[in-house]
Formats: structure tokens, C-alpha cells, sequence
């Protein structure tokens, strides 16, 4: 028997930039990061989340324009294409079929842009779907929402929801460049703002104490919708997240720890049982408030920690409860073993700022907490 080990590494490198008017007639964004040398021009597709485009009705029109008055840079194949955004975008294999389709039909190569301008769902179904033509299209994401700013949008993962669980589906692509323009932020509902915060607060507890402490004293600007402080916020939080993804040694989740998923063992099953009515940064405050509840419990965390932390999540407009939150979110636990590989691995925080993995969870204790809470 002849056995050859095969092993190779490839880097991979992506802008992430942060600004404003990324379409504007002044902006060279996109020429600056997609087509610098204008060696040849290139094709680009755009899809927008149904949401942006409702928000801003000139927002279609802006981007077309942007990059029709460069055609020496780019060809725009075909008007920016409307997309349904929210969950609905990656349920099922509807719309990403329909993606997949019509990149097809614009004879699209490995060398063209999709270009995603939505929010985080709209971004993972338009990423899996230019993931899976030609074994990969160069995806550019221009996050529009908190959350896909400073977290979904700027990692390496994409998919959809199927076999009625969060992210059966899926695959891990690099984004070639992420574009974060804080104007959108402006139109945003309520519920999009102030879920994108539970992911800040989600890092911070398990990485860093300052900035959680931050987050915690910028609470009541966060709560008004002060822009500064959430640029600051969404920022900080999305530095934290690819120094994750850089230095953690597991970029595309070989293993079986996931710390960027702490609180999300039950906010996958909260957001399913909702009917997804509850947001998911809605569903991960609650999943985040459940764990340190349970970790207070163990004595992992003060309580002193322990109410910080959900005093923080209330005061930045958060919940902390839910009337779906019942037994039935326990099932959770088996997804989430069976995701990661065969082996439970939850994140739990030790103190604010630190991190612990653990392999059970006591049933009886959650039960009790779940009970509490409801």
C-alpha cells in the first residue's frame, strides 16, 4: 500500500472598508478594489435586498448610474436585479435557484462581480448561490443592516436554512471585498438596529471587557440611534470578528469549538419557533442572556457580571425573554452538536471578556433557567 500526503496552503486577503456613499458620483470605491488596473473591463451583476430598495427609492438608479458612467471599468449586464431580503431569502433553494440563474444567463466567469447590496440573509443566500457557479463567483457584499456590517457580511461563510434548521446548507467563500456604507444604516427599522448591537455584545462578553464596557456606556446613545456610536460599535466589532477569523487557527470551522456562535444554540431554534417574526439578533440576545444565566450558574461568571450583561442588552433595546422560549428549545443542543461535527462544543463566557468551551450541559439547570425566564 502507497499512501501520498497531500498539503497545501492558500492565502486569502479581503478589503473590508468603512464609509460612506459608496455609490455616490464622487465614490471610486469599487473601481479602487475591483478593477484598479483596468487591465480589461468587468462584468457586474448587482442584487438588492426588496428591503433597501423599499427604503431608498433612488437607491436602484444611484447604482446603476455608478457604474454605467465607467464603462471603460465595468459593464453592468443588466439593471440592479431586486431580491427578496430577510429569511425568506434563504429558505429553501426558491430564490438562490433563481440567483443561480440568472448569473448564468449573464454568462458571468470566475473573473465577473456579483455584487450583494442587503442585508445579513439577503447576503448569505446571494453568497451561496455565486459560491456554487463555477465553483465560485467573485462575491463583493455591501452590508446595509448592523448586523451584516459588523458580523454576517464580513466573515466567510454563507448558505440557507433547510431540513427546517438555520444554515443547513452552506459553504465557506472568502468575499472578494466587503464594502460597509454607514448611510444605510440611516433607513433601517428599529428591530435590524437594534438587533446588529447583540452581536457586539455576543464578541465583547467572550473577547473583550473593554469593549464591552463600552458598549455598556454608549447604551443609552445606542438606544437613540446615535450614529456615531454605532459606527464605533459596528467597527470595533467587525475588527474583532476577522481577527477571529485570521488568528484563530480555524477559519473554516474544521473543528469542533465555534465561539463567534456563542448564544446561538438556542437563537437558531428561538428564531425557528417565532415563525421568524423574532429577528435573529433579537433571538441571540436571548440565547446570550440564557447562557450567562447558565454560566452565572456554574459559577463561570459573577452575578454581578451576569446582570451587566443583560442590563447592557435591555438598555441597547435588547430582550432578554421570549414567550417562545420553552423546553422545546433544548432540541437545539442535538443540532448543534451534530453542526459542529459530532461533538457538543459550547462557548460559555468565563468572566466578561473571557471564554470557556464546554462538551454537556446540564439539563435540569437549563430547564429550571428556561422556566424562569419564560
Amino acid at each position: 500500500m502507497k499512501i501520498v500526503r497531500q498539503q497545501f496552503s492558500v492565502p486569502f486577503e479581503y478589503p473590508v472598508w468603512f464609509g460612506r456613499d459608496v455609490f455616490g458620483k464622487e465614490s471610486d470605491v469599487f473601481e479602487q478594489f475591483l478593477n484598479p488596473g483596468r487591465r480589461q473591463v468587468k462584468k457586474v451583476l448587482v442584487f438588492v435586498d426588496d428591503g433597501v430598495a423599499l427604503a431608498d427609492s433612488g437607491i436602484l438608479k444611484k447604482i446603476e448610474t455608478c457604474f454605467t458612467s465607467r464603462p471603460d471599468v465595468f459593464s453592468l449586464v443588466m439593471p440592479p436585479q431586486v431580491v427578496a431580503g430577510g429569511e425568506v431569502s434563504k429558505r429553501g433553494w426558491g430564490q438562490i435557484q433563481k440567483t443561480m440563474t440568472m448569473i448564468g444567463n449573464c454568462h458571468l466567469c470566475r473573473q465577473s462581480y456579483v455584487v450583494a447590496v442587503g442585508g445579513g440573509s439577503m447576503l448569505d443566500g446571494t453568497g451561496f448561490a455565486a459560491a456554487l457557479v463555477h465553483r465560485g463567483i467573485r462575491l463583493v457584499r455591501v452590508p446595509t443592516s448592523v448586523l451584516a456590517q459588523n458580523d454576517a457580511g464580513v466573515g466567510v461563510k454563507n448558505g440557507m436554512d433547510e431540513h427546517n434548521m438555520k444554515n443547513f446548507v452552506g459553504t465557506f467563500a472568502p468575499p472578494f471585498a466587503v464594502l460597509n456604507d454607514f448611510d444605510f444604516l440611516r433607513t433601517l427599522p428599529d428591530k435590524y438596529w437594534f438587533g446588529g448591537i447583540a452581536e457586539a455584545v455576543k464578541v465583547a462578553v467572550i473577547k473583550d471587557r473593554t469593549f464591552f464596557d463600552e458598549i455598556a456606556a454608549a447604551a443609552p446613545k445606542l438606544k437613540r440611534r446615535d450614529e456615531q456610536a454605532i459606527e464605533r460599535i459596528v467597527m470595533r466589532c467587525a475588527e474583532l470578528h476577522l481577527e477571529h477569523i485570521r488568528s484563530g487557527g480555524d477559519p473554516f470551522e474544521m473543528g469542533s469549538a465555534r465561539p463567534l456562535d456563542f448564544g446561538h444554540w438556542a437563537a437558531h431554534k428561538l428564531e425557528i419557533k417565532s415563525g421568524y417574526t423574532l429577528g435573529h439578533g433579537q433571538a441571540v440576545a436571548i440565547g446570550i442572556a440564557l447562557d450567562c444565566r447558565y454560566a452565572r450558574n456554574k459559577g463561570l461568571i459573577s452575578s454581578a457580571e451576569c446582570d451587566a450583561v443583560l442590563r447592557t442588552l435591555e438598555g441597547c433595546g435588547l430582550p432578554i425573554a421570549s414567550p417562545d422560549l420553552d423546553e422545546s428549545v433544548l432540541a437545539g443542543l442535538e443540532e448543534f452538536r451534530e453542526h459542529l461535527g459530532g461533538e457538543l462544543c459550547i462557548t460559555l463566557p468565563k468572566g466578561i471578556g473571557g471564554k470557556v468551551e464546554v462538551h454537556e450541559m446540564d439539563l435540569p439547570i437549563l430547564r429550571e433557567l428556561i422556566r424562569c425566564a419564560s
